[in-house]
C-alpha cells in the first residue's frame, strides 16, 4: 500500500435513502378520474335509444333546448333536426331516457308539438309562451311485452282530442255529410256533455261520412245497442205544413256543432261494444221515430201544375204520414199529346200499425203482391190528391184518401212501381171555380148595365133639381111657421105667464079637494052609520 495513500482519510460514501411512499398530491387527479368515470357510467346507464319523429315543420323546436315530456315529466331532449331527403318533412331526433324507452319506443305512441292553439274547445298551450314549445308524448296502457321496439314515428300536427289512457269508449256514427261538426264538437246525453267528436273520414265508397266519437266513462254505459243519435248543430229552422219550427241546442252546439243520443224504444239496456256503428239522423224526431220497415214505391201522374210541391213533402193518409216525395219530373204523354208531372213517392206501410199487419197477413195468405193488394182499394175509391198544407207559403202535400164518387179507372197491378190514380186537388178545384166565375162574369152585358145606370143617374138628377126648385121653398116656409108656433108655446109655458098661474091655482084646488075627500073617507070609516042616519044633532054642553 502506498504510504501517502495509507495515511490519508477515505472519502465518505453517500448512499441515497430509498423513497417508499406515494405523494398525497396524486390523490386529487385519481379522485377526479373516479368521479368522471362514475358520471360517464351513470349517464350511459340513463341514456336510452334515439327516436326519430317526422313533422311537417320544426317551428319552435331547438336542438338541445326542446324537451320531450310525458304527463309533464321530462323524459328526453331534441338531439338533432334535419330535412328529409324528399324535403317534404322534417326529421327530429330525440334522445329519451332508458327508463322511458319501455313504454315510449313502441307501437301506438303518438308525438306532437305543444304550442299555443286556439280551438273550438278553448285556448291551450299558453304555458309555452314562457317556457317555449315542447314535444308531448301519449302512449297506450297495454303492455308490449315481447313486442319489437319502434324508433320511427310520424308526429301529429294537432294534439289528440282523447288521451290513450282516458277511460271511455269510441263509437262511429255515419251521416250523409259532415255538416257543421268538427273535431272537438260535444256529444250530449240529456243535454249534458258526455263526450266529443275525435275524428271523421269518408267511407270507402265515398257515399257517407264516418264520424268517430268518444264517450267518457262511466257515461259510456248509456250508449246501448239500440241507441239513437241525431245532429244538434247550429239553429235548425224549418217551414212546413205545421208552420215555422225552430230548434236550437246549447251555445257550444250552435257555435261548433254537436251530437246528441238517447235510448231506443226497444228497452234493450245492454251497453254497446266499443267501435259500434250507429246512424246519425238529422233531428230528434227522425231519430226517435219507429223503424219504417221495407219501403213501397208509388208513382203519381198529375196533369195539372204541382207548384208548391217539393221533394221531401209528406205523403199523408187520413192524418198519418206514410212516406214522402222523392222526385218530381216532367213527362210527355204520347197518348194524350200533353205534358204531365210524374211524382215519385215512397211509402212505408208498416206505419199503419195493426192495420198493416192485417192487410199483410191477407196478402201473404192469398199470394198477392203489392199492386194486387191495392187493386180492391183503388176500386173502392183510393186516390191521390194534392192539398195545400200552408196557406201562407202555398206548400202542398200528397194526400191519399177514399173518394166515393171517384170515376172508375184502369189499374195495372203488374206495374213496377205501381201507378196510383189521382184527382185534382182542392186548390185546383178552387181555381176552376174561380175560372168559371170569371167566364160567367164575362158573359154579363156590362155595356147595357152601364147605359141603364147612366139613365137612372139622369132621372135622379132631374128629381133632385125639382126638389130644390119646388119642395125646398115650401119646406122652408113650413119650418118657419113651425118655428113661430114653438115661439108661442115657449111664451105660454114661460115662468110668470097666465097659463102657469092658472095651472098652479088648479093644482092647489085639486090638493084641497083631495084633502077633503081623505077627511070624508076617514069620517065614514069611523061612523059608517052616518050614511043612513045622517049627522047626529048637536048637543049643547050642560044638557
Amino acid at each position: 500500500m502506498d504510504a501517502s495513500s495509507a495515511g490519508a482519510p477515505l472519502p465518505p460514501r453517500v448512499v441515497p435513502k430509498r423513497q417508499t411512499r406515494i405523494s398525497w398530491i396524486w390523490l386529487i387527479p385519481i379522485l377526479a378520474a373516479v368521479i368522471g368515470l362514475s358520471l360517464v357510467v351513470r349517464a350511459w346507464m340513463q341514456i336510452g335509444p334515439v327516436v326519430t319523429i317526422s313533422f311537417e315543420s320544426a317551428d319552435g323546436l331547438e336542438v338541445g333546448q326542446t324537451k320531450v315530456r310525458y304527463k309533464d315529466v321530462a323524459i328526453g331532449v331534441v338531439k338533432d333536426i334535419k330535412v328529409s331527403q324528399d324535403r317534404s318533412r322534417v326529421l327530429v331526433k330525440i334522445q329519451i331516457s332508458r327508463d322511458s324507452s319501455d313504454y315510449v319506443a313502441r307501437e301506438g305512441t303518438r308525438f306532437w308539438v305543444v304550442r299555443p292553439r286556439l280551438g273550438i274547445t278553448g285556448v291551450s298551450g299558453l304555458g309555452t309562451l314562457l317556457s317555449g314549445a315542447y314535444i308531448s308524448v301519449d302512449t297506450t296502457n297495454s303492455q308490449a311485452g315481447g313486442s319489437a321496439a319502434k324508433y320511427h314515428f310520424t308526429g301529429l300536427e294537432k294534439p289528440p282530442e282523447v288521451a290513450s289512457d282516458r277511460p271511455g269508449r269510441r263509437y262511429t256514427v255515419t251521416a250523409p255529410d259532415l255538416g257543421s261538426l268538427e273535431i272537438g264538437s260535444p256529444v250530449y246525453y240529456r243535454r249534458i256533455q258526455v263526450g266529443r267528436v275525435v275524428g271523421y273520414d269518408l267511407d270507402p265508397g265515398g257515399s257517407k261520412v264516418r264520424i268517430q266519437i268518444f264517450v267518457d266513462a262511466p257515461n259510456d254505459k248509456f250508449v246501448t245497442r239500440d241507441a239513437r243519435f241525431w245532429n244538434v248543430s247550429g239553429i235548425n229552422i224549418s217551414l212546413n205544413g205545421d208552420g215555422l219550427a225552430v230548434q236550437t241546442g246549447s251555445l257550444a252546439a250552435i257555435v261548433s256543432g254537436g251530437i246528441s243520443f238517447s235510448h231506443g224504444s226497444s228497452g234493450d239496456s245492454t251497453p254497446a261494444p266499443a267501435n259500434a256503428v250507429f246512424e246519425l239522423k238529422a233531428n230528434e224526431a227522425e231519430a226517435e221515430a219507429q223503424p219504417d220497415g221495407p219501403p213501397f214505391p208509388i208513382n203519381l201522374v198529375f196533369p195539372q201544375s204541382v207548384r208548391g210541391l217539393k221533394v221531401g213533402a209528406p205523403v199523408d193518409f187520413r192524418g198519418i204520414e206514410l212516406g214522402k216525395v222523392e222526385d218530381i219530373t216532367l213527362e210527355y204523354d204520347r197518348k194524350e199529346h200533353d205534358f204531365v208531372v210524374l211524382v215519385k213517392t215512397v211509402v212505408y206501410p208498416s206505419r199503419l200499425g195493426a192495420a198493416y199487419e192485417s192487410l199483410y197477413q191477407d196478402n201473404v195468405h192469398s199470394g198477392r203482391n203489392g199492386g194486387a193488394a191495392l187493386a180492391p182499394l183503388v176500386k173502392k175509391g183510393l186516390r191521390a190528391q194534392l192539398r195545400v198544407s200552408n196557406l201562407l207559403t202555398g206548400q202542398q202535400y200528397v194526400a191519399l184518401d177514399f173518394f166515393q164518387h171517384a170515376a172508375p179507372v184502369e189499374f195495372d197491378v203488374t206495374a213496377d212501381p205501381v201507378q196510383l190514380p189521382t184527382l185534382p186537388g182542392n186548390f185546383d178545384r178552387l181555381q176552376q171555380q174561380l175560372g168559371n166565375i170569371v167566364d160567367k162574369l164575362g158573359e154579363v152585358q156590362f155595356g147595357a148595365i152601364g147605359s141603364d145606370l147612366q139613365d137612372l143617374l139622369k132621372s135622379l138628377t132631374r128629381l133632385s133639381n125639382r126638389l130644390n126648385d119646388q119642395v125646398a121653398p115650401q119646406a122652408t116656409a113650413a119650418l118657419k111657421a113651425a118655428r113661430r108656433s114653438l115661439g108661442h108655446v115657449d111664451t105660454l109655458v114661460a115662468p110668470g105667464s097666465a097659463l102657469n098661474g092658472n095651472l098652479d091655482q088648479t093644482l092647489r084646488e085639486l090638493q084641497a079637494a083631495a084633502k077633503s075627500l081623505r077627511a070624508l073617507s076617514d069620517y065614514l070609516q069611523a061612523h059608517p052609520s052616518s050614511m043612513l042616519r045622517g049627522n047626529p044633532a048637536d048637543v049643547l054642553p050642560g044638557q
